[in-house]
């Protein structure tokens, strides 16, 4: 279906006349020479996928692209935030640096003004043991579910899920894990009932073999009520149906949710030329990366280059991205919107600053919050 979506893409493009290929010898001489992106960690699916397009880019332009990996959300931020990285490959923290919450609720930070250039959907949804008893998401009231302790990332998404049945944390039994691994685990060794995560980790297959079974819980698309619910939460979900995963094939896909990971995240500054031209190289040298991982191909910009994501769309992408015939009203309603939600949080975070002067960090923890809060209720 991308294949052909794409192919359609193409054509209509190609008939457009011979301005094409010129535009196109434009953009290759747009791009910089050089380039440094950050990434997660060397081994992960955001270094790889960086660094198959970093390769295809070098190959098909001549750019030599950096990539420097870290392994927090930080590391991987302040580079781009501090114009030492021009792009960074990142995930959820996306969303907390724009909304000023975890590690970016701290003073030297607050809600950054960053832009998405495009995201691969990345499946996620609540598996449970077979054997729990929870056919949906109200079932899991009551329930043991297993989150993991410091990783705001995964726990977020995990209440967005709870929240599809109007649950909260508060309505399950918590059991936190030290680390990711130990949480997966947890389904198998019957200590936990359910938990949150994407589709494939190794843990998950061993559940779906051993005595207790797997389960998806199905977040149905026509659930409009639970879809509000879920995205008052975490707005940069879409529902999306999952052919992959332990318990999950074609012939038994599961509906469940996705977000964006990787993301091409730039700061809101960064030019608009740029930004186009690198878009444009990167939908040109596709067929040159789009085989390097097994999820590659979903960096089709018909999936990856629309909302809704962590952050705002850049001009520079939208600009392509709508010659393309990708980008619509609907997208540019969903774009505004959260800009809207952007700028009133950063007006919210100047009006804390003024007042923070002398406070504790437990006061100005407490003042961002009640401005925070204040800025979204009058959303």
């Amino acid at each position: 279906m991308h294949s052909i979506n794409r192919l359609g893409r193409r054509l209509a493009v190609a008939t457009a006349g011979a301005g094409v290929a010129l535009a196109g010898a434009a953009g290759a001489q747009d791009l910089p020479d050089t380039m440094t992106w950050t990434s997660y960690d060397v081994g992960s699916a955001g270094y790889a996928e960086a660094s198959a397009m970093a390769d295809a880019l070098g190959r098909e332009y001549g750019t030599r692209i950096r990539i420097q990996p870290s392994g927090s959300s930080i590391g991987r931020l302040q580079p781009v935030v501090q114009q030492r990285a021009q792009y960074g490959f990142l995930a959820t923290e996306t969303w907390f640096a724009t909304e000023g919450v975890e590690d970016f609720a701290a003073r030297q930070w607050g809600p950054q003004d960053l832009r998405v250039l495009a995201g691969r959907p990345a499946a996620f949804g609540m598996p449970t043991a077979a054997d729990a008893g929870i056919d949906e998401i109200a079932d899991v009231e009551g329930k043991r579910v297993a989150f993991v302790a410091g990783n705001p990332s995964v726990n977020v998404k995990c209440e967005a899920i709870l929240s599809f049945a109007g649950l909260t944390k508060d309505d399950v039994e918590v059991r936190e894990f030290p680390t990711y691994g130990g949480a997966m685990s947890s389904l198998a060794a019957g200590d936990a009932d359910a938990t949150c995560t994407t589709t494939t980790p190794s843990q998950l297959y061993e559940l779906a073999e051993s005595p207790r079974g797997i389960h998806w819980v199905e977040l149905p698309s026509d659930n409009e009520q639970g879809w509000e619910r879920l995205r008052e939460v975490a707005p940069f979900f879409a529902p999306y149906e999952e052919t992959k995963g332990a318990g999950i094939s074609e012939d038994n896909p599961v509906q469940i949710m996705a977000y964006r990971y990787p993301m091409i995240v730039a700061r809101a500054d960064t030019s608009a030329d740029e930004v186009y031209s690198l878009v444009k190289a990167l939908d040109e040298t596709y067929d040159m990366y789009k085989d390097a991982t097994a999820v590659m191909s979903q960096w089709d910009l018909d999936e990856s280059g629309v909302p809704p994501a962590d952050a705002p769309f850049h001009e520079g992408a939208i600009r392509y991205l709508r010659e393309q015939g990708i980008w619509t009203e609907e997208h540019d309603e969903w774009n505004e919107t959260r800009l809207e939600r952007l700028r009133a949080l950063q007006d919210a975070w100047q009006t804390t600053m003024d007042e923070a002067a002398g406070k504790s960090e437990d006061e100005f923890n407490a003042l961002w919050e009640e401005h925070r809060q204040r800025a979204l209720d009058s959303l």
